[in-house]
């Protein structure tokens, strides 16, 4: 349990640079959901009998939680891990390595709930939020960052360098955004892509959020949310094991 000690580390550490992340992780969302909502949406009208902003923004929360705790626990950690000696610091303390690890991963899953709240807001703003089991969408949040946080850390596990991680995010990350309904259903693509795109656990987090911002049930819940728990599970078991592998030789 001395994980919560790592995560405090970064949290102090956020908030001495809260406004830089702020408007880094943050731009791109509103960006999005503002520009492509309002703006392409004005041309589109309405999609599956809601207007297109509306459509567009339950994906908008959900990946900024994507992307949010994938930075920080692919480039953050790197950085951490080996320019600044920062884990081989901790792990001479009573603090383990998988103390760490799982420190880091739920840091991950916090800044994307931080993410994935603010948006929220500007989405509630706008009035797109229509009942009060919108608010699942910040629990939902936070466990697909715990998702990729934990994807993100096996990833650091295996990178050579920095340059890793572009290929990582371009042939991934990328994908995942654009072929997970976010901007558009999957409705109209070929069979093989809408089955791969069933793999996407980002594909039924757009789904369980879409359902919660309109106040709905979605069609399978359990089978939805399963899909992201347990896959954040397995993967934050592999990436201690993963980084016990690669810090002790």
């Amino acid at each position: 349990m001395r994980f919560w000690r790592v995560w405090r580390r970064n949290f102090d550490a956020f908030l001495k640079y809260f406004y830089v992340n702020l408007i880094g992780n943050l731009g791109d969302p509103i960006l999005y959901l503002v520009g492509m909502g309002f703006g392409l949406g004005s041309y589109m009208g309405s999609l599956r009998g809601v207007p297109y902003v509306q459509f567009l923004a339950p994906g908008i929360i959900v990946s900024s939680a994507m992307f949010a705790a994938s930075y920080e626990c692919t480039y953050m950690t790197f950085l951490k891990m080996v320019h600044l000696k920062t884990y081989d610091a901790v792990i001479a303390t009573p603090v383990n390595i998988e103390d760490v690890v799982l420190g880091d991963i739920a840091w991950g899953a916090s800044k994307a709930l931080f993410s994935g709240a603010v948006i929220f807001a500007v989405v509630a703003a706008f009035g797109l939020a229509r009942s009060w089991w919108s608010l699942l969408v910040l629990p939902l949040a936070f466990a697909v960052g715990f998702l990729f946080a934990g994807l993100g850390m096996l990833v650091t596990t295996k990178s050579p360098n920095f340059d890793f991680f572009s290929y990582y995010f371009e042939l991934g990350i990328t994908p995942i955004f654009f072929f997970s309904g976010v901007f558009f259903p999957l409705d109209r693509f070929p069979a093989w892509l809408r089955g791969a795109a069933n793999f996407s656990p980002l594909l039924h987090a757009v789904e369980l959020a879409r359902a919660a911002l309109a106040g709905k049930r979605p069609p399978h819940p359990y089978a939805g949310a399963a899909a992201i728990v347990v896959p954040g599970i397995v993967l934050c078991i592999a990436s201690m094991r993963g980084m016990r592998k690669r810090l002790i030789r």
